[in-house]
């Protein structure tokens, strides 16, 4: 058996003093965990001093590099088009993909969206697809590729040869309290996102208390390190940093996000939708080469809804199909009339979770047809008895434990609240 070069415990305990670990040493370090060599407890250790001590720019460079060397790197070289990709850090009613990427494909800029499935109060772009009869999520290289050229545009599962040190050393951070790290959050983005070959990436980075990260300084802090990543690798890449307080748009859950994107690619749909879908199309298509198109003009004359509907068809999905709805509703009113301060995301995420649109483990089922209908938004005017939001659910027994999460998560006083755009932040390399 060949030795090792490097021991396990001299890079915990460099890692652990505040100090830098050689660039050979932590190649050998993701390599040798992929491998099995190291264990569950040392890359444990390594990660909480990660978290407790942080990492250079090169450090995190470096660590992104050797999580993409574990797998296979993608590359749409073969298609003759520039590609963009987008990431969002995940939030309520965050059903930006499904708008976005025919809208981007329809100026010849092909979108190869790899995505998720959601986890607690946060939702998954594929469980959303997957309300539509008949969509498929898995794809092949070739299918993936022969749809890029054809539609322009994929949502899919990402395959499991992408960065598969990520994916081992993600649902150990799930498990040590590591999670938030933010050299190890943006390795583990970056990694996947560098690995799939796309030309350009725009990240959504959100915060606020329906995000991931709660406060702006650790989304522009998080933002920066990703961006600094995608130019080290020769992504071009700029994050916009968007505000989660509040839900986005007027549904959350899986069908009624999908007719709520629907609703915009036909030239409508709740503001904010609108207003981030246009600015990433924008980000996305000015890093592809087309900086000077109209993109709210593909919304309303139909083309992006023309690309959405070949998206679906091609993933053998039908797009004219009715989505699923649930067997049981509960309306929740205005207990007195008016103006509306305060409605928290996060709270309405885990009532919409609690109700079955989400999964506390990877393995649960999500309920489709189960979420939230959002009446109202922060600013509107009210009057007593008026429907606030309506909750959705196959299950009567839900409803209980989806209300506890509500309790407190919105408020009605006397005076609107100010109005701030969604989007606060645009960060550039």
């Amino acid at each position: 058996m060949t030795a090792e070069p490097f021991d396990a415990v001299d890079v915990i305990r460099a890692k652990r003093d505040g100090g830098r670990v050689p660039e050979d040493a932590l190649r050998w370090m993701v390599d040798a965990y992929t491998r099995g060599y190291v264990a569950d407890a040392q890359m444990a250790a390594f990660a909480m001093a990660v978290l407790l001590n942080g990492m250079e720019r090169d450090e995190i460079r470096v660590l992104t590099e050797a999580m993409i060397a574990s797998g296979e790197r993608m590359s749409f070289a073969a298609l003759g088009k520039p590609t963009a990709d987008k990431h969002s850090t995940g939030g309520v009613g965050d059903k930006i993909t499904l708008p976005l990427a025919p809208l981007v494909a329809t100026f010849g800029v092909a979108v190869p969206q790899l995505s998720g499935r959601g986890l607690g109060h946060t939702g998954g772009t594929l469980d959303k697809l997957e309300s539509i009869p008949g969509w498929r999520a898995a794809l092949s290289n070739d299918e993936l590729m022969a749809q890029l050229s054809d539609v322009g545009a994929v949502v899919c599962a990402a395959g499991t040869g992408l960065a598969p040190a990520d994916k081992r050393l993600y649902a150990l951070r799930d498990v040590t309290g590591t999670v938030e790290a933010i050299p190890l959050i943006a390795s583990s983005i970056m990694s996947k996102k560098i690995a799939e070959g796309t030309d350009a990436l725009v990240l959504d980075v959100k915060f606020g208390s329906g995000a991931f990260m709660k406060d702006i300084d650790r989304a522009r802090e998080l933002a920066e390190t990703m961006v600094a990543l995608g130019a080290d690798s020769g992504v071009r890449t700029t994050a916009l940093l968007t505000d989660m307080t509040t839900p986005l748009g007027l549904a959350v859950g899986n069908a009624n996000e999908v007719r709520e994107s629907v609703e915009v690619l036909a030239g409508g749909g709740p503001s904010d939708v609108v207003e981030l879908t246009v600015a990433l199309a924008r980000e996305m298509l000015a890093l592809a080469g087309r900086p000077d198109v109209d993109v709210a003009a593909a919304l309303a004359d139909g083309r992006a809804m023309d690309t959405w509907r070949r998206m679906i068809r091609a993933q053998d999905g039908d797009p004219d199909a009715p989505l699923p709805m649930p067997r049981e509703t509960h309306t929740l009113t205005a207990d007195r009339a008016g103006v509306v301060t305060r409605l928290d995301a996060f709270g309405v995420g885990v009532a919409a979770w609690r109700l079955g649109a989400g999964r506390a483990r990877a393995e649960d089922p999500v309920v489709h047809a189960a979420g939230i209908d959002l009446h109202v938004k922060p600013g509107d005017v009210v009057t007593a008895g008026q429907a606030v939001l309506t909750l959705s659910a196959d299950d009567p027994a839900r409803f209980a434990r989806a209300l506890e999460s509500l309790d407190g998560a919105w408020e009605i006083g006397d005076t609107a609240p100010e109005r701030a755009g969604i989007v606060r932040e645009r960060i550039s390399a």
